[in-house]
């Protein structure tokens, strides 16, 4: 439900009460007196409209399944306070006898206790679900702090295995570059043995043709 319509239904139920009583209050006194609580009244029951259309406006915009719980109560709203126009119109024309403002005054008191018993059990009912709500803002707080604490630590460990990676590269790198100097002096081992071949084949053909030239001329 909507924490906007709540509090304007809280807002309401408080309202509803305190008209309900005024109107008893009302009904008790004469003259000057009168006149200023059904003024009072009046105040509010306009206060108590806006109320009401602010709590239609902000039903209408939730989803349908909520929507129409909210304007099933809106409509008991909308009959508590047409009750209370009712009765205040009737208080106003200055027509009532005895026999009718007594029960007037016994409607109102009844009225009243009724409208503050409602109230404390909305209001008992609003309050148990602030309390659901704070108990599930304290579990979501609870489950974000775990969530960052396990972030931290996710965190912590993908640093110490970017540490070791780069420490794993600069290792290879060293491997690279002693694995380039030994090839390099293996090439160079290579190239020493290839020319000595070279040479030992030269040496070789040399002494080669030197014998046969011995030969030559010693059996001529």
């Amino acid at each position: 439900m909507s924490e906007i319509f709540e509090g304007y239904e809280r807002q309401y139920c408080e309202l509803s009460a305190s008209l309900s009583r005024k109107c008893t209050a009302a009904l008790a006194v004469d003259g000057e007196q009168k006149k200023q609580k059904i003024s009072e009244i009046r105040a509010g029951l306009e206060d108590a409209d806006s109320l009401i259309r602010k709590m239609d406006m902000e039903a209408r915009n939730l989803q349908p399944n909520v929507k129409a719980v909210l304007l099933a109560k809106l409509r008991e709203y909308k009959s508590d306070l047409n009750n209370l126009k009712t009765e205040v119109k009737r208080m106003g024309s200055g027509n009532l006898n005895a026999s009718a403002r007594d029960e007037l005054l016994e409607a109102g008191m009844a009225n009243s206790l009724t409208a503050s018993a409602d109230q404390r059990l909305r209001l008992m009912t609003t309050t148990e679900k602030l309390n659901q709500s704070g108990d599930r803002i304290k579990d979501s707080r609870r489950t974000m702090l775990e969530t960052e604490e396990l972030g931290v630590s996710i965190l912590q460990d993908l640093h110490q295995q970017r540490q070791s990676l780069l420490h794993a590269h600069n290792t290879l790198h060293g491997v690279d570059d002693n694995i380039g100097k030994s090839k390099r002096v293996l090439t160079a081992m290579s190239r020493r043995l290839n020319k000595n071949k070279w040479i030992i084949a030269a040496i070789v053909a040399v002494l080669v043709v030197v014998i046969g030239l011995i030969l030559y001329f010693k059996l001529k």
